[in-house]
């Protein structure tokens, strides 16, 4: 990502994509660290929206291409989304999305989406209970980065990082995929996720009756007790 900025000041052009083999100094959200072994997919896309508008949004529509396209190369079973950024397979993260914006003044310049997905690489032992890789599950051919990587860039290249509010087509494909709806939070207020909305914020339904909006930052699930 940090090279993808870099050619982004130099001028690059929207759709360039930077593949990494291995990265030693991956990151995730909220300034956690991610680790990149050989083995995986760590992928880069630049972006350059006409206006601010659809930034918010990208990551979602970022979730639902990839995981579509992981679908029609064979991955089985269904991919979930975890909003906002995370891709799951069987109840466990395979792959996560980090969207960055730089701005010159007043508008954006540019979005880097980084894309981080376990595909042939071996999940540290700490973390086999909650992440997996691509190579554990079911596909009609062996997957590799290499043969990853171009679909998933040119799916990249065909969503429109300017576009509006979240359209019923798209809260219809998200709700398939959502892997919190029906889920009990603790924090940041106590509910049932209700999905998402059009502006892509989690709604919760509060014991109360009323529908809270989160927009960003981390959540914790009532029946674990664990920071999502």
């Amino acid at each position: 990502m940090d090279l993808l900025h870099q050619r982004a000041a130099d001028g690059a052009a929207a759709g360039t994509a930077i593949a990494a083999r291995e990265q030693t100094g991956g990151r995730g959200s909220r300034g956690r660290a991610w680790r990149s072994p050989l083995g995986g997919l760590w992928l880069s896309v630049l972006f350059r929206p006409r206006t601010p508008a659809g930034i918010e949004l990208l990551s979602l529509r970022i979730g639902l291409a990839v995981a579509r396209t992981l679908e029609e190369l064979g991955v089985e079973p269904r991919v979930y989304l975890k909003w906002p950024n995370d891709l799951i397979l069987e109840e466990r993260k395979v792959g996560g999305i980090l969207c960055e914006a730089r701005w010159q003044g007043p508008a954006v310049g540019w979005v880097v989406a980084g894309l981080g997905l376990n595909v042939d690489n071996r999940v540290p032992p700490d973390f086999v209970a909650s992440a997996t890789a691509l190579s554990r599950h079911r596909a009609r051919r062996r997957l590799s980065p290499e043969a990853l990587a171009r679909p998933v860039v040119e799916v990249l290249r065909g969503i429109d990082p300017s576009a509006g509010p979240l359209t019923a087509g798209e809260l219809s494909q998200y709700r398939e995929r959502d892997w919190l709806r029906g889920k009990p939070l603790r924090a940041p207020v106590a509910g049932i996720v209700a999905g998402i909305g059009a502006d892509g914020a989690l709604l919760v339904h509060r014991p109360d009756g009323a529908t809270t909006v989160v927009r960003a930052g981390g959540f914790e699930l009532a029946e674990t007790a664990g920071e999502a």
